[in-house]
């Protein structure tokens, strides 16, 4: 019990740091934006926009992922992981178009839009690359202490973040060296792109959970594997995936010699259950004794 709370409390210190760091990004990016003017700005603050979303949606699921299951959530809570994925995936991809509409207006446009204050926006965004770095290395640490895959996730998303902040500075690094104000349309245009692309993987991910989609295949393979090479097991079948957030249900029916007691019986399935959370934590996992066929 100590050391569940101990990895829950890491959780959650992941979870505020990262909410704490995406309120200071959108700070110092809207601040940009209105210094600048600049597109690539106003694309690392949507997705410093929608990083603050995610790393709240985060935080809600870890403080509510954690609550037990109960008579109304036999499965427990995890689902809400995957709802909140969804809502902000539709808003990424309004978000990206746009940003994207915006950059091929400005690229058309016959009178090029000049940028302002680069120097500061560039003194902004490598602050923002710094802060985003420190989040990186708490997460990591703390995803493998706990194996919380949200954690993990969220860690994964924000080091996809640093591409757009380092376009939004050699955008604005090239309009101030050179005058080329249209570069900043054209990383713009590219970080729109990436934000719609990013849309779309998390969308289908949790449309695929809430439609109780199977598990990654190579998952469901490497656990028949361990369940057909267990001790007392003569074989499987009716092995059965679902996702909820990080959540990872699995249904088998293990096949034992029908003369042993109950007690064997019993400690060849609590043996292969535990294994197997123990080697992934995500799962949840029930196990049906069955009569092994005579040969």
């Amino acid at each position: 019990m100590a050391e569940r709370m101990q990895s829950t409390g890491l959780n959650l210190s992941a979870g505020l740091a990262a909410v704490s760091v995406a309120l200071a990004l959108v700070a110092l990016k809207l601040w940009a934006l209105g210094a600048t003017a600049a597109l690539s700005v106003a694309a690392s603050l949507a997705d410093s926009g929608l990083d603050l979303m995610i790393s709240l949606g985060g935080l809600m699921a870890i403080l509510y992922a954690a609550r037990p299951a109960d008579d109304d959530h036999a499965f427990g809570h995890t689902s809400v992981e995957d709802l909140a994925a969804l809502a902000q995936s539709m808003f990424l991809v309004v978000t990206s178009v746009v940003i994207g509409w915006a950059a091929v207006g400005r690229l058309l446009s016959d009178t090029p839009r000049v940028l302002a204050s680069e120097g500061r926006g560039i003194v902004v965004m490598v602050v923002s690359i710094c802060l985003t770095g420190g989040l990186i290395w708490w997460q990591r640490r703390v995803a493998r202490k706990t194996g919380s895959k949200v954690v993990a996730a969220d860690s994964l998303h924000y080091l996809s973040d640093l591409i757009p902040s380092i376009g939004a500075i050699a955008a604005l690094w090239m309009s101030q060296r050179f005058g080329l104000g249209q570069v900043d349309s054209v990383v713009a245009l590219a970080a729109a792109l990436v934000l719609a692309f990013g849309a779309v993987r998390i969308g289908k991910g949790a449309w695929d959970a809430l439609m109780d989609r199977r598990a990654d295949p190579s998952l469901i393979e490497d656990i028949g594997q361990l369940a057909e090479s267990w001790p007392g097991v003569r074989g499987f079948h009716d092995l059965k995936t679902r996702t909820a957030g990080s959540r990872v249900f699995v249904n088998i029916h293990i096949e034992l010699d029908g003369d042993q007691t109950l007690r064997e019986a019993h400690a060849i399935g609590a043996g292969l259950r535990h294994r197997i959370i123990e080697t992934w934590p995500q799962c949840d996992v029930i196990i049906h004794k069955d009569v092994a066929r005579e040969p």
